[in-house]
């Protein structure tokens, strides 16, 4: 049931990237509630496949490429809505969509058995530990997406092709406002599970920190968001040089989440 359910979801979320996409190049607003409406029921359907991987496997359903990406692309889409319900930025979905579909199309490819847990992830920390690593992975993917809008936004300005997609673009002074409070709410989220790990690691294995390749990338990742926040409060760093560390950040986000798995060997398996 669950794999169906997940399939539904895919099938939703690629409809609503397809009109998402179509958005950014016709004229008007006439799709944006279709699509709100098709990413909706598909986030209904894709909660339900995460609920009954839950049931089936006791633990949140995080363990192995194909239940992570599919659960880092559901907490994108809670972010989406947040980000929908507060600005009412109807082309907000065409940039953060893509994204979600994506995540879905890798999670799609790889092996769906359900393992179970390893000894040393039966912990409390465990729950605590991925949401929080979830959440700021998931705030720092509408980051990207939001950095992507404003160096579009700025081009238009700046060649003073005022038509099109610019009116459906919000402000350069939002966009860079909004860009600013995801980062604000990913960091402190990022150094929660950093600690939240480094805690677990003590209580299982007697150590904080083993230089494990997907905690060394984690704290790489880190480092260049807390430099992100350092140049915008210290040194004014705002606007196109915010949205490009945006989208670098990011990028070492993508290669935690895939690249350590899938090139590294680390004791991360989740």
């Amino acid at each position: 049931m669950g794999t169906i359910l997940f399939e539904l979801a895919l099938t939703f979320y690629f409809t609503a990237t397809i009109i998402s996409i179509f958005e950014i190049f016709k004229k008007g607003n006439g799709s944006s509630k279709l699509l709100l409406i098709l990413t909706g029921i598909g986030f209904i359907i894709h909660t339900s496949s995460i609920i009954f991987r839950y049931i089936e496997a006791g633990h949140i359903p995080i363990v192995g490429m194909h239940q992570a990406s599919s659960f880092f692309a559901w907490c994108i889409v809670i972010i989406f809505f947040f980000l929908e319900y507060r600005y009412r930025i109807h082309i907000l979905g065409s940039f953060i969509l893509p994204i979600v579909f994506l995540l879905m199309l890798s999670s799609s490819v790889f092996p769906r058995e359900i393992s179970p847990l390893s000894p040393v992830l039966k912990s409390y920390w465990f729950g605590i530990h991925i949401s929080l690593a979830f959440l700021g992975n998931a705030a720092f993917a509408v980051a990207f997406g939001t950095g992507v809008m404003y160096l579009l936004q700025e081009h238009y300005v700046k060649s003073k092709h005022l038509s099109g997609l610019f009116h459906k673009l919000p402000s350069l002074q939002v966009l860079d406002e909004i860009n600013y409070k995801l980062i604000t709410i990913g960091f402190p989220l990022l150094t929660l599970a950093i600690i939240t790990g480094a805690l677990w690691a003590e209580s299982a294995w007697g150590s904080y920190w083993r230089w494990d390749p997907k905690e060394a990338w984690s704290l790489i990742t880190w480092f260049i968001y807390a430099l992100i926040l350092h140049v915008r409060l210290i040194a004014g760093w705002k606007g196109r040089k915010a949205a490009i560390l945006s989208i670098i950040g990011f990028s070492s986000v993508i290669f935690t989440f895939f690249g350590v798995n899938l090139l590294l060997k680390s004791l991360h398996k989740f």
